[in-house]
């Protein structure tokens, strides 16, 4: 079963401009699968390189490439201490022979050590698990400061929405819907992430306890973080954990939401709210869906952001008083809609109602687990999982 991706297009297009395409995201969420569907379908004919694979790292240094190829994918080229450099002097040159994507699983936006600037050269683009809209081959058709649109919700929309809850959106996984493959998944990921990946690119002396973090963190997620109470569990000092979170947010492992201020309501807690890229890892049911529902939401604000240069940011809102807002999807810093979790309850938050007023927000969605439910009240909808995700990217 093949997927058509959601930024197949978008990098079809912008490698015609020509432009470098630099595809980011996490570890096996299929952006090598995507590079050579792109090399098969819409080229006569391509080169993979993969800089792990020493064989390929000669050809790529000796620039041995094949007469015929018309693209040239370069996978985890961020390794090479030089990488910038060698793509810069690559494109100027042949650009009108070459169209060029260079994959990553890491931020390759944040690997910009030294040499010439890249600027006007590439556009960067970040590839997502498998959302909801995705699967369902739906696209999405609001526009910023627009009501979202969302599809008629089908038995096929409410089947896939209950299998994203349970299997996360990695494709591997995903299709073959296996608890079985889904342990395996997790174990390996996890073991090639610390031991592979941030191993042969990060300054990390003692892995082992890079793995007790990483282990700590699905029961955190969608909380708010506490680096200090991670430190004491961890014994180590303020510096070294902030530094391994930021490590693994490079590599795509977490990320976190930061707190939307707003200047007619009371001083904001600044601590981020802690998610997961795979929010099949974390145990509990209320915590996995706001996971997967803030998975989606990032996925959307980075859709506008990379395709259509929007500044377009996710947040929570609360207050002292202990009035929180699960989420806030801004344009320019300004609100778009607010969005409240709720895993059963249809009862409309009175801090949803609370915040739309006071911060003048157009929309407000109250999102539940439960399907066939799409009412609306007091501009609130309190809408379905699996009808308001098919609405986003």
């Amino acid at each position: 079963m093949r997927i058509d991706r959601y930024i197949h297009d978008v990098i079809l297009a912008d490698l015609h401009e020509p432009t470098m395409v630099f595809l980011a995201g996490p570890r096996q969420v299929g952006k090598t699968t995507l590079a050579h569907i792109l090399g098969e379908k819409d080229f006569t004919a391509y080169q993979y390189l993969n800089w792990d694979d020493s064989d390929d790292q000669k050809r790529i240094l000796a620039r041995d490439f094949e007469a015929d190829a018309r693209l040239l994918v370069f996978d985890e080229l961020h390794k090479y201490r030089n990488w910038k450099n060698y793509l810069k002097g690559l494109y100027d040159k042949q650009k009108t022979r070459f169209a060029i994507i260079a994959t990553g699983s890491a931020r390759l936006d944040m690997y910009r050590r030294g040499g010439d600037s890249l600027m006007g050269r590439y556009h960067h683009l970040r590839l997502h698990p498998f959302s909801l809209a995705e699967l369902v081959g739906q696209r999405f058709s609001s526009s910023p400061f627009s009501e979202l649109m969302f599809p008629v919700e089908t038995s096929t929309i409410a089947q896939a929405a209950r299998d994203l809850l349970r299997f996360g959106g990695f494709p591997k996984p995903f299709l073959q819907k296996s608890d079985t493959a889904l342990r395996r998944f997790h174990n390996e990921r996890f073991d090639r992430l610390i031991k592979e990946d941030i191993r042969d690119t990060e300054r990390v002396h003692d892995l082992s306890l890079l793995q007790e973090l990483a282990a700590l963190l699905p029961e955190r997620a969608s909380c708010r973080l506490s680096l200090n109470n991670l430190r004491e569990d961890l014994g180590v000092a303020h510096k070294t954990v902030s530094h391994w979170m930021d490590v693994f947010e490079r590599f795509y492992y977490h990320f976190r939401i930061t707190p939307f201020a707003i200047k007619t309501a009371a001083s904001l807690r600044k601590e981020p709210k802690l998610y997961l890229w795979d929010w099949s890892v974390v145990e509990d049911a209320g915590n996995r869906f706001e996971n997967m529902i803030a998975s989606h939401l990032l996925k959307f604000v980075h859709f506008l952001c990379d395709t259509q240069g929007y500044k377009a940011m996710v947040h929570y809102m609360r207050d002292r008083d202990g009035r929180e807002v699960d989420f806030l999807i801004t344009i320019n810093q300004k609100p778009w809609f607010a969005v409240e979790v709720k895993y059963s309850d249809t009862t409309i938050s009175p801090h949803l109602s609370y915040y739309m007023q006071r911060a003048r927000i157009p929309f407000g969605y109250q999102v539940v687990a439960t399907p066939g439910i799409h009412r609306i009240r007091d501009s609130i909808h309190v809408i379905s999982a699996s009808r308001f995700l098919a609405g986003l990217v």
